[in-house]
């Protein structure tokens, strides 16, 4: 990305008119309070396979969809065994595209798995940063100490689902009737996902906006998208995603022989190879006639779900669990609506100064791919190294089930901490409204 610095040198840089003292000792504070609060640690992560639009999960709803990842989270807990399985206390789950699925859709998806009826459950809705805010919170929450009850050890469930396959369409007119002509029916993953209602436009210009004002071309973004897929395939290939992934049963099909009882397994992340790289040049712009966003440089519609489990750090070495990440630090920023492609630029800086760090001291990043184009802004204003963000690709490869994603890349990232070897990590994820959520880890173990 060569020009990019010519760019970022175009941009209004406005500096912070705080007194520098005063500015100095908010810091030294920061870092105090970071020092001394009670961090919140991962102690498991599991995840569905991450299913295309109609595809092999779209007979599931989210919130059993949600359920399988939970029960993944409960089988993968690491470490001796000696003090138990903590209890968990509360949940939170994120989940947009609520109609349809019922009452209380994290309650659901809590009790499918098994859990007990006295957890608290709390369904969140924060768009695409929807399954990050609820890890946010359940830290929150921790730190906070509300999660102290009778039981000794406790724990806090968190995460993000989402069926976009089962999205109905709505029918506004039909409570009031309609006394002559046509009725209109809405699709509910457009207007209670992808729509702007603020400037009544979909996300999709929103990503050509941010495409014209940064001088990001179709190429850019065509070149990203491929090399999101050679990642992705690449992770695949190399069993990357095996620890965090649960496998799913797909719907019946018709038996081979009496031995094949008929069910199918998912096992993989469906969309990877589900692109010819070498038709990305000659697709049309999906959004305006002469634009440069087109289904393949922009992530796809999907179904799956991601569970973590928080616990406070000495509880969970008391129980004899191992710890796999520290939550460090979290943060949220918000912007003009049709401007939240950037907002990643503004909740990572934040996110890293709350956890007493500089943005170089971040080895490895994942920001959500929503378009290819808000990676490569991102990048350019934070002046990151590309080669350390999403290493193993990311959404435009993967798949971007709404409600799932925050959380997904919390899990991924620290994947490839584990991976690499190193030791600290930040992803991030835009949201519509013009917002953006962002989350420091420290790996553990």
């Amino acid at each position: 990305w060569c020009h990019s610095g010519a760019i970022i040198d175009r941009l209004d840089c406005q500096k912070v008119g705080d007194d520098q003292k005063h500015h100095e000792l908010s810091q030294n504070f920061r870092r105090t309070i970071t020092m001394n609060k009670s961090h919140a640690v991962i102690v498991s992560i599991a995840r569905t396979p991450i299913g295309k639009f109609r595809g092999s999960l779209s007979h599931l709803t989210a919130p059993q969809l949600g359920s399988i990842a939970i029960r993944g989270i409960l089988s993968r807990l690491g470490g001796d065994g000696s003090g138990g399985v903590p209890k968990i206390v509360e949940a939170y789950m994120g989940n947009v595209l609520q109609a349809g699925i019922g009452q209380a859709p994290c309650r659901q998806a809590v009790l499918g798995a098994g859990l007990e009826q006295d957890v608290v459950c709390t369904t969140i809705n924060k768009v695409c940063a929807s399954g990050m805010k609820s890890i946010t919170l359940a830290a929150q929450t921790i730190e906070l100490g509300h999660h102290k009850r009778t039981h000794p050890s406790t724990a806090i469930l968190a995460g993000g689902m989402e069926s976009m396959s089962q999205t109905p369409h709505y029918l506004p007119t039909s409570r009031t009737g309609t006394p002559l002509g046509h009725s209109t029916l809405i699709d509910g993953i457009i207007h209670d996902g992808l729509w702007d209602p603020y400037d009544n436009i979909h996300m999709g210009n929103c990503a050509e906006t941010c495409a014209g004002d940064y001088g990001i071309s179709r190429e850019d973004q065509d070149r990203y998208a491929a090399e999101s897929y050679r990642r992705a395939r690449e992770g695949m290939e190399m069993g990357v995603w095996e620890e965090e992934i649960v496998s799913v049963d797909g719907p019946k099909k018709k038996k081979q022989s009496n031995l094949d009882d008929g069910q199918a397994v998912v096992r993989d992340d469906e969309e990877p190879h589900s692109v010819n790289l070498d038709k990305l040049p000659s697709l049309r712009p999906a959004f305006q006639k002469d634009g440069t966003v087109t289904a393949g440089n922009a992530s796809s519609i999907n179904d799956g779900a991601a569970a973590l489990l928080l616990m406070e750090e000495r509880e969970a070495l008391d129980m004899g669990l191992t710890p796999l990440a520290r939550i460090r630090g979290y943060a949220d920023a918000e912007g003009p609506p049709a401007q939240f492609t950037t907002a990643p630029s503004k909740a990572v800086p934040m996110a890293v100064e709350r956890a007493g760090m500089a943005l170089n001291d971040v080895e490895y990043h994942e920001i959500n791919e929503a378009f290819s184009v808000v990676a490569i802004v991102n990048c350019m204003l934070l002046n990151l190294d590309m080669a350390r963000v999403n290493v193993f690709g990311g959404a435009v490869a993967m798949g971007h089930p709404i409600g799932m994603s925050g959380a997904r890349i919390v899990g991924s990232l620290y994947g490839v901490l584990k991976r690499s070897g190193a030791s600290i990590g930040c992803a991030s994820i835009c949201n519509g409204g013009g917002g953006a959520s962002a989350i420091v880890l420290e790996r553990l173990n």
